[in-house]
């Protein structure tokens, strides 16, 4: 990854919010998530074996505290390892390639060491196979529209491996075509009103392509749109269908304010006061106050977002 990668960005803007945090509580939430890692050194969901999804949120969360050791990073590796020869889609390419740059900062043996030398290559000729004619990349090949969620996570992808999109720049007719009167964008084309999640997804590709474009009317059309997706809670809802904030959607949504510097937006006592809520005394994050049981990812955001409240509070 570069200076100006998007991930690294996002990684040491968490890692440094979390620095200031207590270190009983980030001893409590990595003691959580090691305790998740299965025999096999993957990380599981609510229910299943081992996927790459939740291992690269395993990982990402325990590097976000500082906390990502050797040991959990070895056997990672090797789940990791096993994983080469599965099928593969978009999500498992980001996660795969995202966890191994994460267990070798903690001095882990690379998984893709007996890889063939070319594999870099072949990856991208892979994600190639998914480009859509409206200039984005769809979850399967031979798909008529692109997904902006998909698109996000294929520049992503690209970027973990230090290797320019193709034609980048027809990303950004296509994702302005996805902005919607409310300000929003949404993940399809033919969805009418926008989402948090898909915003989120839509200015983080503008932000690498062409973040020139993201001022004026453009820039503050999202933000009111974000601003608009607070819920009582104090964090954001996924639309304004939704009743009740989640941490997924408050995570990507406050994420993409602080990109923004509009982070001034938020309420940030009231924000904590939502994380105490799903936050849990034995470790780990619920999705919202609804929700009854821990995993990785929401933990992962559930941290993030802490970070970002410290970080504003700072």
């Amino acid at each position: 990854m570069t200076g100006d990668s998007y991930l690294l960005r996002l990684t040491m803007q968490l890692t440094v919010g979390l620095s200031g945090w207590d270190n009983a509580k980030r001893d409590l939430h990595a003691g959580w998530i090691r305790a998740q890692q299965q025999p096999d050194g993957g990380f599981p969901g609510r229910e299943g074996p081992s996927d790459l999804y939740y291992t690269s949120f395993g990982l990402r969360g325990l590097a976000v505290l500082g906390r990502l050791d050797l040991a959990t990073a070895e056997k990672a590796s090797d789940f990791l390892a096993s994983q080469l020869g599965s099928q593969a889609t978009i999500v498992d390419f980001y996660s795969l390639l995202y966890s191994v740059i994460l267990i070798q900062l903690a001095g882990a043996k690379n998984p893709l060491g007996g890889a063939i030398a070319d594999w870099e290559n072949r990856v991208v000729e892979l994600i190639n196979t998914l480009r859509t004619p409206d200039g984005g990349f769809a979850q399967q090949p031979g798909a008529k529209a692109g997904s902006t969620y998909q698109s996000f996570l294929a520049l992503l992808a690209h970027e973990v491996m230090a290797k320019p999109v193709e034609r980048a720049e027809s990303l950004v007719p296509f994702v302005l075509s996805r902005q919607r009167a409310d300000g929003g964008f949404v993940e399809v084309a033919p969805a009418r009103r926008g989402g948090t999640n898909p915003t989120a997804a839509a200015v983080g590709i503008l932000k690498q392509v062409s973040p020139q474009i993201l001022t004026g009317d453009l820039h503050e059309r999202v933000v009111d749109f974000l601003v608009e997706a607070i819920g009582p809670e104090g964090g954001l809802r996924a639309n304004d269908r939704v009743p009740l904030c989640d941490l997924l959607s408050s995570f990507t949504g406050i994420w993409t304010l602080a990109e923004l510097d509009a982070l001034d937006a938020i309420d940030i006592r009231a924000l904590s006061q939502f994380l105490d809520a799903v936050e849990q005394p034995q470790g780990g994050f619920l999705a919202g106050v609804w929700d009854q049981v821990a995993d990785v990812e929401y933990t992962f955001y559930g941290l993030g977002l802490r970070a970002l409240a410290l970080g504003a509070k700072g």
